[in-house]
C-alpha cells in the first residue's frame, strides 16, 4: 500500500518535527545534552520517500520538500540531503535529516529555552552543593524541571537535614529560611528520594518507607498514637473521668486496675458498650491494634475481641493475637453469622491472605467467608447490625 501524502507530511512537516523535538523533552534528553556541554548540531534522522513513492507521489514529495524547506527557514534549522537517481525521474536530492545547529535553537523551537537555561543553572549548583544527586538529576531530569520555581526550598531542605540528622523535633519546630512546614509536607515523596541519596546510613531508618513514614525515617517527631477506651466500672474511674484518649507509650507505661478488657472494632460500639464491673472497652483501633503490644500490663487481664464477621475482621483478630495470643473473641462464631443471615452486606475488597491464629470455630467461619468472595467481593455481618439486646445477653454469658 503506498503512503499518502498526510502520511509523509506528519513524518517530514514541522508539525512533525516539534513533535519529535517534544518527545526529546520529554524523555530528558535535551536537558541532559545541555549539562554534558553538547552544544553542538542536533541532528533528527528522517525517512524520505522510496522509489516506488517517489513515482507515484512525485507531486506530493515536492511538496513536502518545499514545506520542509520554509519551516527550516522559519524554525532556524538546515536539511540534510542526499542524492538519489531514479530511473524514470533522474536525479533528485532528498531529505534525510533536519540539522539544529545547537540544543538552544532545539529548545527555542519548543519554547523551553529560558526553562532549560535555568534548570541548567540549578542542575550544576546542586550536583556541586551534593554531588551524590547527580546521576538522580540526570536520571529524572524532568523533576528538577518541575520544580523550579521552588528548588531553592528544596536545596534548604536538604541542608538543613545534613547539618541537623535526626533531629527529633516536629515538621512545625524547623526553622528553615523560606521553608515552612506545607512546603515539606506536600513535597515528602521528593524530599524523600533526594535525603536517601544525601544522607548518611545512620541518619535514616530505612524499615519506614513511603510518605507516612517520613517523619520516622528521618528522625523527626511524628503524631504520637493514640488509644481510646471507657472504664465500664464507675468505681474504677481514672480521676472522675470514664471516656479518655491517652498516647500509646502513656497506655503502656500506666496499668488501670480493671481485670478485663474489651476491644470494638466498631467506635458507636465502644460509646455503647454497657457497665461491667472490673473492665474498660478499647475502640476505633481497627488494624493500628499493634499500639497496644507495648502495654504488657494487658497480658494479666482477660482480653476479648469484638469486630465486625468478615475476612478484615478475623485478619485483625489474627494480629491481636500475634501479641496477645489467649485473646478471645465475642459473637464472631458460625452461628452468630447465619443466624443473621438478612443482615448480611457486600464486603467490597475481602482479605485474602492466610491466617494463623485462629481458633477452629473462627476458622470454619473465616474459610467460609473467602469461599463466597465473587469477582473481588464478599459478604459480612457488621458488629452494628446485630440487635444489642443479643450484645447484652453474650456479654452475661
Amino acid at each position: 500500500m503506498a503512503t499518502t501524502g498526510k502520511e509523509v507530511r506528519s513524518r517530514t512537516g514541522s508539525a512533525g518535527i516539534r513533535e519529535r523535538l517534544g518527545k526529546l523533552w520529554e524523555r530528558g534528553d535535551l536537558l541532559r545534552r545541555l549539562y554534558h556541554g553538547e552544544s553542538g548540531p542536533l541532528s533528527l534522522p528522517l525517512s524520505p520517500p522510496g522509489s516506488r513513492e517517489l513515482l507515484e507521489r512525485f507531486g506530493e514529495v515536492r511538496d513536502w520538500v518545499r514545506e520542509l524547506e520554509a519551516a527550516a527557514s522559519r524554525d532556524g534549522y538546515r536539511i540534510a540531503t542526499r542524492t538519489v537517481n531514479h530511473r524514470v525521474l533522474g536525479e533528485n536530492r532528498l531529505p534525510v535529516a533536519v540539522v539544529f545547529p545547537s540544543t538552544d535553537q532545539a529548545l527555542r523551537l519548543l519554547g523551553r529555552l529560558s526553562e532549560g537555561r535555568e534548570w541548567l543553572l540549578l542542575a550544576r549548583r546542586t550536583i556541586r552543593d551534593f554531588p551524590g544527586l547527580e546521576r538522580w538529576i540526570l536520571g529524572h531530569p524532568l523533576e528538577l524541571a518541575g520544580h523550579l520555581s521552588d528548588w531553592e526550598g528544596i536545596l534548604a531542605v536538604l541542608s538543613w537535614f545534613r547539618n541537623h540528622p535526626r533531629p527529633g523535633r516536629y515538621l512545625r519546630q524547623l526553622d528553615i529560611p523560606g521553608v515552612d512546614t506545607k512546603f515539606i509536607e506536600s513535597r515528602k515523596r521528593l524530599l524523600g528520594e533526594l535525603l536517601d541519596r544525601i544522607l548518611p546510613e545512620g541518619a535514616m531508618d530505612r524499615s519506614r518507607t513511603g510518605v507516612r513514614g517520613f517523619e520516622a525515617r528521618y528522625g523527626l517527631l511524628d503524631k504520637p498514637s493514640l488509644v481510646r477506651f471507657r472504664i465500664l466500672d464507675p468505681s474504677r474511674t481514672v480521676g472522675g473521668y470514664s471516656d479518655l484518649t491517652v498516647t500509646a507509650e502513656e497506655f503502656s507505661e500506666n496499668p488501670l486496675p480493671v481485670s478485663r478488657v474489651y476491644i470494638a472494632e466498631n467506635e458507636i460500639n465502644g460509646l455503647a458498650f454497657p457497665d461491667c464491673p472490673d473492665s474498660l472497652v478499647i475502640f476505633g483501633l481497627g488494624y493500628a491494634v499493634d499500639r497496644l503490644f507495648g502495654a504488657a500490663w494487658l497480658q494479666k487481664t482477660e482480653m476479648v475481641y469484638w469486630g465486625d464477621i468478615d475476612t478484615h475482621g478475623f485478619a485483625i483478630l489474627d494480629r491481636l493475637r500475634s501479641g496477645f495470643p489467649r485473646v478471645c473473641s465475642l459473637l464472631m462464631d458460625r452461628e452468630t453469622f447465619h443466624r443473621h443471615r438478612h443482615l448480611w452486606v457486600s464486603e467490597p475488597e475481602p482479605f485474602s491472605g492466610e491466617l494463623s491464629r485462629l481458633g477452629p470455630g473462627e476458622k470454619e467461619v473465616f474459610l467460609e467467608l473467602k469461599a463466597g468472595i465473587r469477582d473481588g467481593r464478599g459478604v459480612r455481618l457488621e458488629q452494628e447490625r446485630i440487635p444489642y439486646g443479643e450484645v447484652l445477653g453474650a456479654l452475661k454469658d
